[in-house]
């Protein structure tokens, strides 16, 4: 476990609210590519990433682009726009594909591995990405959008992935139905790197700056 449990608010849209974050400690922010109502342009994600590098604490968090089986155009279109610190892949992306990315965009790739309610791990033989990814991300399965549901998968799954990612050397984050009432629950059974959170710091549907507050201050202390 890192000494100190990143955050990631997901979903951001509204460079007022992102204005409204500029003191918390937060470590990253996710700006949604994929389909999702919480999808935004090249274009907004640049104004969101101009924000971010007026951030006011001793380290801005870092932007990350969240796509669903993109192909490396759609990638290239993008980030030639925004200037992405990160690339989240949330569908079937191999790891031939996650080292193409890393090498043509000298950019850092996290892979997401979804987690079916049955228990079931979704598609992959993690040792196949040995190398090729620079973080992972647990999340609950979605038929729709791969993640994003909103809802928790059962936590004990996380066990076997952790060993995983401790062995390799990269992060470990957590998504999928957190919020402020339930992550201190995640962060003393399991020890993530990371917890990744959207709809759980949201009321009908937008980011609610108390909500976020109340969700960092319960990871960070």
């Amino acid at each position: 476990m890192s000494l100190q449990t990143t955050v990631k608010i997901c979903g951001l849209q509204s460079v007022e609210v992102l204005k409204s974050m500029i003191n918390l400690p937060v470590d990253h922010i996710g700006l949604v590519f994929a389909p999702s109502k919480r999808k935004i342009t090249a274009q907004t994600a640049a104004l969101l990433i101009e924000v971010l590098n007026q951030w006011t604490t001793q380290s801005r968090p870092r932007s990350v682009g969240v796509f669903v089986n993109p192909s490396l155009n759609e990638l290239r279109e993008v980030l030639v726009v925004a200037k992405l610190d990160i690339i989240q892949l949330h569908g079937q992306e191999s790891p031939e594909f996650c080292q193409q990315i890393r090498s043509e965009f000298n950019i850092e790739v996290y892979k997401a591995c979804s987690i079916h309610s049955q228990g079931l791990n979704v598609g992959y033989e993690l040792e196949s990405y040995r190398g090729t990814i620079d973080g992972m991300l647990l999340d609950t399965y979605d038929p729709l959008y791969g993640g994003g549901s909103g809802e928790t998968f059962d936590w004990t799954r996380i066990e076997s992935v952790q060993k995983w990612t401790n062995q390799v050397g990269i992060p470990l984050i957590i998504a999928g139905g957190l919020h402020p009432d339930n992550v201190q629950d995640l962060l003393y059974a399991y020890h993530p790197d990371g917890v990744d959170v959207s709809s759980g710091v949201e009321t009908d549907g937008l980011k609610d700056v108390i909500k976020i507050m109340a969700f960092v201050e319960r990871v960070k202390n």
